[in-house]
């Protein structure tokens, strides 16, 4: 293996054709550099340089052989470039879980152009999937943050969940239901049609919160089709499959023969919630919740000012 110091020593003279200068740079007599040059090309097998009393100049093969050696060197300092920022907890992977109905939402978007902008030598991994799946990717390790609506039950103490937000739910419509023509709707309006959700064995934490919505006011969910996309589910609507109860984010689908109806109830709402492990968080993850904590912060600070 290449001695990393005697290709230092070798680029130093190449730059300079000059051993005085080059030991001066350095700071190494010039005796023990011409040594340690020697050794080089005794291990090489080739002469680097031309040496003479007036000048020194690059073999054939030295020259040849300089790129290389500029390369190594460069490779290596971007290697201890980046142990540094790993061993800060300034680069490496991140594997962030979320639900369908999440990725639409301004909060999850914006989060995560601030944190790629804070921490570009960090490759993001987003994974979909529904809010009771990200609970055994977050234990083993398939992703490191999840990014649901649905709390963890109290036996799962190995998961940490922290409460961002309640968003509102609107309903989505079809347009030539006559419920399009209102400014806004009840629930029990809502209840005497088809309910768009998605499987019951999804695991999803908006169907848990709207099902709790239902029971809260005593009234009949009357099942819909199903979707496994919140895309899928509005594209039910359109085609007056049923009516769907979604966060309020998801009014950027502006699907053709769809609208969107705030409810007349102001507590209906589905809860976003961000889950990581108890034990052995890394400086990424906690990176990664300050950035979301932040970018929160700026919303609430937004919505107080307007």
């Amino acid at each position: 293996m290449l001695d990393l110091r005697r290709l230092r020593y070798f680029l130093t003279v190449a730059e300079e054709l000059h051993f005085g200068r080059a030991s001066v740079r350095l700071h190494l007599a010039q005796p023990p550099l011409t040594r340690q040059i020697s050794a080089l090309e005794a291990e090489l097998g080739f002469r680097l340089f031309d040496r003479t009393s007036r000048s020194v100049t690059l073999t054939p093969q030295g020259r040849h052989f300089l790129p290389y050696a500029r390369a190594v060197l460069e490779q290596v300092e971007l290697a201890q470039v980046m142990a540094g920022k790993l061993a800060a907890g300034t680069a490496g992977q991140l594997a962030v879980g979320y639900a369908s109905s999440i990725a639409l939402s301004d909060l999850f978007s914006q989060a995560l152009q601030a944190f790629a902008q804070r921490f570009p030598d960090v490759q993001l991994t987003l994974v979909e999937g529904a809010s009771v799946s990200q609970w055994s990717q977050i234990v083993d390790g398939r992703i490191d943050i999840g990014l649901g609506r649905l709390q963890p039950p109290s036996e799962r103490s190995d998961i940490q969940t922290l409460s961002l937000a309640d968003e509102p739910l609107v309903a989505a419509i079809a347009c030539d239901s006559p419920l399009a023509a209102q400014a806004q709707v009840s629930l029990a309006e809502l209840s005497e049609h088809p309910l768009i959700l998605f499987p019951a064995d999804y695991g999803s934490g908006l169907n848990e919160a709207i099902e709790q919505l239902y029971r809260r006011n005593a009234l009949p969910l009357r099942p819909g089709p199903s979707g496994r996309q919140i895309t899928s589910i509005i594209a039910l609507v359109a085609a007056g499959q049923g009516i769907a109860l979604v966060p309020s984010c998801a009014q950027a689908l502006a699907k053709k023969g769809v609208t969107y109806r705030p409810l007349a109830d102001p507590s209906a709402s589905a809860p976003l919630l961000v889950l990581t492990r108890k034990q052995g968080r890394s400086q990424l993850v906690d990176a990664f919740m300050g950035v979301l904590e932040h970018v929160l912060q700026a919303h609430a600070t937004s919505e107080q000012s307007s």
